[in-house]
């Protein structure tokens, strides 16, 4: 890179995304946040599926729906699209050319899925040593339930979440995003970059298996530790914290607000503020492991000081007597809040198909001193990069890109890919 735009940590990083829907494209995302070149490659006339997981879409200049969804749009900026047709030879050919240009090649085909296609990881090791291929699938390549088809919310029920997940009495609950893909997803991300640090080194690359059941048991964190050491199942405790009292939703007398007392003192300043001397002196409540073993009597007395202030006082006066807690708002009250402005948290970015010119997006939380985040391009248009990533990248001219069209190997956006 040139002039006064800082160079980027991926910068000569070329990534060739076979993957779709949210946890490969969320990894792949954030690579092409971090400076990498990110080819996404798509079907013909139908593209990543979720295209079409809408409403919303983004408005088009004729003040109609375009084919973008805001699902799409959630995980796919940064990233070049390209047609082509994997089930055709003249395609295959065209991704294994693509591959030689590649570092990583990121995929979620169910296991095998790419064999017939001739693009699994056994056939392209041997012609591309130092490939990172990185293969994201519901239960990974290995065990009894490999070749199931995997989704993030059979990843939830299957890997314990929602089974800790939403109210004592309430059904079991899942998240209200897709966490488990997006966790997956950033599993994958920090594989891909450590397998890159090695091929750096060692010139081999190496096939990252890695799969949303897995990653989402991974991160069941002090929750499955919990179990392991004890032996005793985790419930769903509501907004509750298994080890942690108090640290709940509270009832103000205006609406809730969240308290989160993480030690002695702050639950003894807690005390103080509310004028609750009593709770403060019970000696069932006097250390936290106190507090966690008698926490139904705790919560049964808590209201009767909680419902004599409102969210505005609790939040200002604990604040300010350093003990956690804050209000609960819902979305449009997030991107509206000072502390999520002023951390640019929303972004603008220019959109081809736009009205407005622009599309809204959730900025990349990770904040840079040297090598800042730069929002280069928008979530592409279905195939709006073939004739580029056929010249540029590739080599080929006019007359090559013609014929892959006619051929059927890909759109050509003078065949009638979006551009």
């Amino acid at each position: 890179m040139t002039g006064d735009t800082p160079m980027m940590p991926l910068d000569g990083v070329r990534i060739l995304d076979l993957s779709r829907i949210l946890a490969g494209p969320t990894a792949t995302q954030y690579l092409g946040d971090l400076g990498a070149d990110v080819i996404k490659v798509e079907r013909p006339d139908a593209g990543d599926d979720t295209r079409k997981w809408g409403p919303p879409y983004v408005t088009g200049a004729d003040g109609k729906p375009t084919r973008e969804s805001a699902y799409y749009l959630s995980s796919n900026r940064n990233k070049r699209s390209i047609t082509v047709n994997l089930a055709s030879p003249e395609g295959q050919k065209l991704i294994r050319r693509l591959v030689a240009k590649c570092d990583v090649l990121v995929e979620n085909y169910k296991v095998g899925g790419l064999k017939k296609y001739g693009l699994s990881y056994e056939d392209l090791k041997g012609e591309f040593p130092g490939l990172v291929f990185c293969s994201i699938t519901g239960f990974g390549q290995t065990g009894p339930y490999a070749k199931r088809a995997g989704y993030d919310f059979l990843a939830q029920g299957l890997g314990g979440l929602m089974s800790i997940t939403g109210p004592r009495e309430g059904e079991p609950m899942k998240v209200g995003v897709g966490i488990a893909d997006v966790m997956c997803g950033m599993y994958a991300t920090t594989a891909i970059l450590a397998a890159l640090r090695h091929r750096d080194r060692t010139g081999q690359g190496q096939q990252i298996d890695c799969a949303l059941l897995d990653t989402q048991v991974a991160w069941l964190v002090n929750e499955g530790v919990n179990y392991l050491l004890s032996g005793q199942v985790p419930m769903r405790q509501g907004n509750e914290h298994p080890n942690i009292v108090p640290y709940a939703v509270m009832e103000s007398s205006d609406g809730h607000f969240i308290l989160a007392v993480g030690n002695d003192s702050q639950f003894q300043k807690w005390c103080d503020f509310a004028g609750a001397q009593d709770l403060a002196e019970d000696p069932r409540f006097t250390t936290n492991s106190l507090r966690v073993a008698n926490r139904v009597a705790l919560y049964a007395a808590m209201p009767a000081y909680t419902r004599q202030k409102s969210t505005d006082v609790w939040i200002e006066g604990l604040a300010a007597r350093g003990v956690p807690c804050g209000p609960v708002k819902n979305i449009a009250q997030v991107f509206e809040d000072e502390q999520v402005v002023a951390r640019n948290m929303k972004i603008d970015v220019p959109h081809p198909q736009a009205q407005s010119g622009t599309v809204p997006l959730i900025a990349n939380p990770v904040k840079f001193s040297e090598t800042p985040i730069q929002y280069r391009m928008a979530p592409p248009t279905l195939g709006q990069h073939t004739d580029e990533i056929l010249r540029d990248v590739l080599g080929c001219d006019e007359g090559e890109i013609a014929a892959l069209a006619e051929r059927g190997a890909t759109t050509a956006i003078g065949a009638g890919g979006d551009s």
